[in-house]
């Protein structure tokens, strides 16, 4: 009956999150309850589904507090969003949140965000035609390809495997920025030949495609490129399959993974980054039943959030639960 709940309230939260997430700025929260709203990503994305669960396990078990999921454009607006006050706890890939604390590339000044945990990792997961002639990410030299939403962790990813595979991409493909959505209706129209996506698994969208698509459509092997963006960018990358159970892919897919981090502003206060990080992991159950790939947030790895600072509050908490 617990988890029959939470899934109701989830999806009252949801539909909160879907009409846009235009919002008062809601500051840090204090003690004593108030407002928080959670930066997540597209509408088909694991983000957005973990969001809208955390949102409804924050509004049942958290007296005072009242939570809501708002779609975005993920890990890099997110971050922007968080630093501008328009969110309290956002989403983020890993590389990207790294990127902020360190005022690099997407970011021109040092960004004072800090984690509550470390969470799932991310897989990058491109999609072909199977008509396309593509076999690597070198071959989508002159193909339409989706790198993902704007200022998305999506994105960042898709131009440093093209860049990895010795592509321009501003130049040697006809890079389409859409949403994950979108990309899967582009794909199924044959208006682009490929996707890439940053994501858990399963991701809605990508199952979406495989199932309607078929052998039209294939996963692309990308570990290759794995040394070359470690030397770059560092052990935030690492390889893993994706299980060819996932989509009914024909053999496991050797692809590239990035952790996923929850982040908040280093001013928000001790006690209510203390109380989060307790609702998260002590309502888990509520989270996996929303989508499997929160499976992958384990205490065993709650604190490994660097170059990131974990949050003092958060610290105590994982201390205490371990």
């Amino acid at each position: 009956m617990r988890l029959r709940s939470v899934a109701v309230a989830l999806v009252t939260v949801v539909s909160l999150a879907a009409c846009g997430g235009q919002r008062e700025p809601s500051g840090s929260g204090s003690e004593s309850g108030g407002r928080l709203t959670i930066a997540t990503g597209n509408t088909t994305g694991v983000y957005y589904q973990l969001g809208g669960a955390l949102a409804s396990v924050i509004s049942q078990k958290m007296s005072g507090y009242r939570a809501t999921a708002s779609e975005t454009g993920a890990s890099v607006q997110n971050i922007q969003g968080l630093v501008g006050g328009n969110y309290d706890i956002a989403f983020s890939l890993g590389d990207s949140a790294a990127d902020a604390v360190n005022g690099e590339n997407s970011f021109k000044t040092k960004q004072d965000v800090v984690a509550l945990t470390r969470l799932y990792n991310n897989y990058t997961q491109v999609a072909v035609r199977a008509s396309a002639n593509i076999n690597s990410i070198a071959d989508l030299k002159g193909k339409r390809v989706s790198t993902g939403s704007p200022n998305s962790g999506t994105e960042v990813i898709a131009r440093r495997l093209l860049e990895a595979a010795g592509l321009d991409p501003a130049s040697d493909v006809t890079a389409q920025r859409l949403g994950l959505p979108e990309s899967v209706d582009a794909m199924k129209s044959g208006s682009i030949d490929a996707l890439v996506w940053s994501g858990g698994l399963p991701t809605g969208g990508i199952t979406d495609l495989t199932t309607s698509m078929g052998k039209g459509v294939k996963l692309l092997p990308i570990a290759d490129l794995l040394p070359k963006m470690f030397d770059k960018y560092g052990a935030v990358y690492s390889q893993a399959p994706i299980p060819a159970a996932t989509y009914k892919q024909p053999a496991d897919v050797a692809t590239i993974v990035v952790p996923n981090v929850l982040l908040v502003r280093k001013d928000m206060k001790d006690e209510l980054a203390e109380q989060l990080t307790k609702t998260l992991y002590e309502n888990m159950g509520a989270l996996v039943a929303v989508n499997a790939a929160a499976k992958g947030i384990t205490l065993e790895n709650a604190t490994k959030t660097d170059p990131v600072p974990l949050h003092p509050g958060a610290k105590k908490a994982l201390d205490g639960l371990k």
